[in-house]
């Protein structure tokens, strides 16, 4: 595996990817930041180029500086071709064995690798599977890398009248509202994990739902690899049609930008699930996959 370096062969690699969707979203999502800023200072490995059969993904080393931080030391793969997987996995220059970390990608393929080789490093693997929607009709994403995409593209400055609801009204999410979103994030709750919101809300969009108390009560933020995540409705303001709304006007806005997105949903959330296919997203069956992956020295 080797790092792609050039604009031309990232762009190349990008516009191939998208042949691949939705198997290869999380890696095709990651890419398409790398070749926008790269405001999380990511990189790209493939096994061979032009005709390469695997992607990874991941932060430059000088990221990942802390051992025990899943959300920074996070690895996206797709591959053609499962069988080459478990090889190039064992390499140490690949993946970091020694460290935690979490690997996402949107193949259940992966997993048979995945779990061998952590096996054989005495590496604890919790697996979790979800339901992935994208969007139902093609976007015409951004695609020329000579399309420079300035950051505040990332920023709604202005929220429409027809957003207001009464005492409720939509508003643009900062590093502010970081605590809060952690608070209710299941895979967060952790000084880490809110570092990782307010890296997220500081280049990305976020978007919520303001309540009569002065504080968000729904919101969803994009991620690193252009996913929507952390969504949330505070209990006693649910079935009143907020995130439906935050949903449905983050879409239209990403989808001016032309940035690619996306969603996992638990299996069990069937409410949040109709509300995906409300605002015209699709199952797809490859589903959404993430591999914990915690030394056996740091459990």
């Amino acid at each position: 595996m080797f790092v792609l370096h050039e604009p031309q062969k990232l762009q190349s690699l990008y516009e191939s990817l998208e042949k691949s969707n939705p198997e290869s979203l999380k890696v095709y999502g990651a890419v398409f930041n790398i070749k926008n800023k790269n405001p999380f200072n990511l990189e790209v490995l493939v096994d061979a180029w032009p005709d390469f059969q695997v992607v990874i993904t991941r932060p430059k080393k000088e990221e990942m500086k802390d051992d025990l931080d899943y959300y920074t030391n996070t690895y996206h793969i797709f591959t053609k071709d499962p069988n080459k997987l478990e090889e190039i996995l064992a390499c140490p220059h690949v993946i970091n064995w020694e460290q935690a970390f979490q690997i996402q990608g949107c193949q259940q393929s992966l997993d048979e690798a995945i779990k061998k080789i952590a096996a054989s490093k005495s590496v604890q693997v919790d697996y979790i599977k979800t339901v992935l929607f994208m969007i139902d009709s093609p976007v015409n994403h951004k695609t020329s890398s000579d399309d420079k995409m300035e950051l505040k593209l990332f920023k709604m400055h202005e929220v429409d009248d027809d957003n207001k609801k009464g005492d409720f009204s939509s508003i643009l999410l900062d590093a502010s509202h970081a605590g809060l979103i952690n608070e209710q994030w299941t895979f967060g709750q952790n000084e880490r994990s809110l570092k990782y919101i307010e890296r997220c809300l500081q280049n990305f969009p976020g978007i919520g739902v303001m309540g009569p108390e002065g504080q968000p009560i729904s919101w969803l933020v994009m991620e690193q690899s252009c996913e929507l995540r952390m969504a949330y409705s505070v209990p006693k303001y649910r079935g009143r049609g907020n995130m439906r709304q935050i949903s449905y006007h983050l879409k239209k806005y990403i989808s001016q930008q032309k940035i690619p997105f996306y969603v996992h949903v638990a299996e069990h959330e069937e409410k949040t699930q109709q509300i995906a296919k409300t605002v015209g997203l699709k199952i797809c069956p490859c589903g959404w996959h993430q591999w914990k992956c915690t030394p056996g020295k740091y459990c």
